[in-house]
């Protein structure tokens, strides 16, 4: 297919994929090693099972209850490097850490698009969690706004944005639902140049809004192609969601920006193991720029 990608995350001194296999992932952030459960890793693992339980910590998930075991001296908190961002690093629910790392290609393809306009920038960050797309874009010298409809992810992303020096960057930090906030912005006649969101499969606002992609998804996508500027330089949607494809995300992209001229790329966003070089794939992406 034409303008498929497969984009990949190299092993760095912030983060790491040691191994995985039947159902697992390991990495280490920072000095830290850590593992969990990961459904793509449908092959064998190839490090012994002895360099398995060297881990920090592991992610237990059984018919009563799923969390995180600390077996060493893990601070609540710690600090990782990648891609020349800050990020804090807390092991939460749904075995998350705060930070996709697969995210690094899109992070440094959203700086370009920004630095290649050579104008002022304004930027939507849709469902932003701990904000790595945003604080990219405000890297690169954009205005963002960074939406979530969790006050704790959007505290996260504050700290995340203070640590890698972009405290007093222009970033508007909005606690509010997706839908809500646009049909808002829509009436006040707000525009972006660039729009970058990460829908969930499932998902409740601050109010206990309900999201469910299969009905939001393409609501979404239209009210985003109202805020849309009249000479945008891109839309990056990336995906999550088991049992969709990147295909889906293409067609309502193409819809959207039909009237705009451009082109779409979609894909797979990978890991690439250290030892192995074989690939984790960790989601999909679409996007559409100038």
């Amino acid at each position: 297919m034409d303008n498929f990608l497969v984009l990949t995350t190299h092993p760095s001194g912030g983060y790491e994929l040691l191994d995985s296999g039947e159902g697992e992932k390991l990495e280490r952030y920072g000095e830290f090693i850590l593992s969990r459960p990961d459904p793509q890793a449908l092959w064998k693992k190839e490090k012994p099972d002895a360099e398995w339980k060297k881990v920090s910590a592991f992610f237990s998930r059984d018919a009563q209850n799923a969390q995180w075991v600390i077996k060493n001296n893990l601070p609540e908190k710690w600090s990782v490097e990648i891609d020349g961002l800050h990020f804090w690093i807390h092991l939460g629910a749904f075995k998350h850490t705060g930070v996709f790392p697969e995210q690094a290609s899109n992070w440094r393809w959203i700086e370009e698009q920004i630095k290649e306009s050579k104008r002022k920038v304004s930027v939507l960050n849709l469902f932003g969690y701990t904000g790595g797309a945003t604080l990219a874009a405000a890297r690169a010298g954009a205005s963002v706004c960074h939406l979530d409809g969790s006050k704790v992810a959007i505290n996260w992303a504050k700290e995340n944005a203070k640590f890698s020096g972009l405290k007093n960057a222009p970033i508007r930090w909005i606690l509010d639902d997706a839908i809500k906030f646009l049909k808002r912005e829509i009436k006040r006649g707000k525009k972006y140049d660039g729009i970058i969101m990460d829908p969930p499969a499932f998902g409740h606002g601050p109010g206990g809004e309900l999201w469910k992609i299969e009905d939001d998804l393409i609501p979404l996508f239209d009210l985003c192609g109202e805020v849309l500027s009249s000479e945008p330089i891109f839309f990056l949607v990336n995906g999550y969601a088991s049992g969709y494809s990147a295909i889906a995300y293409k067609n309502n992209l193409a819809h959207v920006m039909e009237a705009y001229k451009g082109e779409i790329e979609i894909g797979e966003l990978t890991i690439e193991e250290s030892k192995t070089k074989r690939l984790l794939p960790c989601g999909i992406f679409a996007r559409w720029s100038k």
